[in-house]
């Protein structure tokens, strides 16, 4: 690299005459943006806001309620990422539930919940499924390799999300300026840089897909910035050690197989047209939740006083919340985005608030 962290922020100050805002999607990034100290070193016209790029962080109330009700049936075991144990649903958590008798199990991967299954053949086994298009392609491979070697006693409670539909959605409402995106690094090596161009197309809101270190994310803020100056709009791909155009046609195909694309509802945000998966029929035996014969019910409450919808739509900044550092921290969480480690309020947290002098 050419150029110093230094003259990277000096140009970022060169850039910043007017207010502007950056969003970006992905929590990994939150948490890097936190740990790395770039907000505290960026021109206060400059805002990063936090989307919703924290698939634990929008699952909904009810489908939590769904995983409870799951796994208190006799004979059954709810296997599931950990950070998904401390997020409230509409009465309690599944680590609350588990005191009344949920049989729970932590995994790292949907393939343990298949060895799981294997092993255990008197018991039913439950994956709860959330995730992005990071996850979603071993849920898929996972599930053909359940069909193939025949398990019968494994499902899987769907809740995996796509990030376009969410970024176009809240570029539909009139809620917050948004004038770039830092785009999912993770996400983009499935889905490639072609998949942005949607953004751009229909929206005139310049992406930047970048990784994870202090170069990559300044460089693409930079990006950023002298599209909207130059008020010019397109793709810049700052991640090309990783991302392709296309992006990874096997994992893509996976998910192509095994997913029909849905409309889905988001924690804080509602029901987002075409941003989620179900199971094709062909799959229809894997689907937890016909298989148990529940509904999971839609756009229930919040916490009193919970502002997650209003960070992961980049109204609030996390210690903009009354709530923060308060009432809710991660010992004692009120909702999601202080629950995950990817969650914008523990990254805040975690990391010295908005790290703003």
């Amino acid at each position: 690299m050419s150029q110093t962290i230094e003259q990277l922020y000096h140009r970022i100050e060169e850039l910043t005459p007017n207010r502007i805002n950056l969003m970006e999607v992905c929590g990994t990034h939150t948490v890097a943006i936190s740990r790395l100290g770039i907000r505290s070193r960026l021109p206060h016209k400059l805002r990063l806001l936090s989307g919703p790029g924290c698939p634990v962080c929008v699952s909904p109330a009810g489908y939590i309620d769904s995983l409870i009700e799951i796994a208190l049936q006799p004979g059954t075991t709810l296997t599931t990422f950990g950070d998904l144990l401390r997020v409230p649903g509409s009465v309690r958590s599944l680590k609350q539930a588990v005191a009344s008798g949920a049989k729970v199990k932590v995994l790292y991967s949907p393939l343990e919940a298949l060895e799981f299954a294997r092993q255990n053949s008197g018991v039913e086994v439950v994956f709860a499924a959330v995730g992005f298009e990071t996850t979603l392609p071993t849920i898929a491979a996972t599930i053909i390799q359940a069909e193939q070697s025949g398990i019968v006693n494994l499902s899987f409670l769907m809740a995996g999300r796509l990030a376009v539909p969410a970024m176009s959605a809240l570029l539909q409402t009139n809620d917050v300026r948004i004038d770039g995106f830092i785009c999912p690094g993770h996400v983009s090596v499935v889905t490639g840089s072609d998949a942005f161009k949607t953004i751009v197309e229909r929206f005139a809101v310049p992406c930047a897909i970048t990784g994870f270190e202090a170069v990559d994310i300044l460089s693409s803020i930079i990006s950023l910035l002298e599209m909207k100056n130059n008020s010019e709009a397109s793709v810049v791909n700052n991640y090309l050690r990783a991302v392709k155009p296309g992006g990874n046609l096997i994992a893509r195909q996976l998910m192509e197989q095994v997913f029909d694309v849905v409309d889905s509802e988001w924690r804080g945000i509602g029901v987002i047209p075409a941003s989620g998966v179900k199971l094709k029929a062909a799959y229809s035996r894997f689907d937890a939740e016909a298989k148990f014969g529940i509904s999971i019910e839609k756009q229930l409450s919040h916490p009193v006083g919970c502002s997650c919808g209003e960070v992961m739509r980049g109204l609030l900044l996390p210690d903009e919340c009354p709530l923060f550092g308060n009432a809710c921290e991660p010992s004692s969480p009120v909702g999601p985005c202080m629950v995950s480690t990817e969650g914008a309020c523990a990254a805040y947290y975690n990391y010295g608030q908005s790290g703003r002098i």
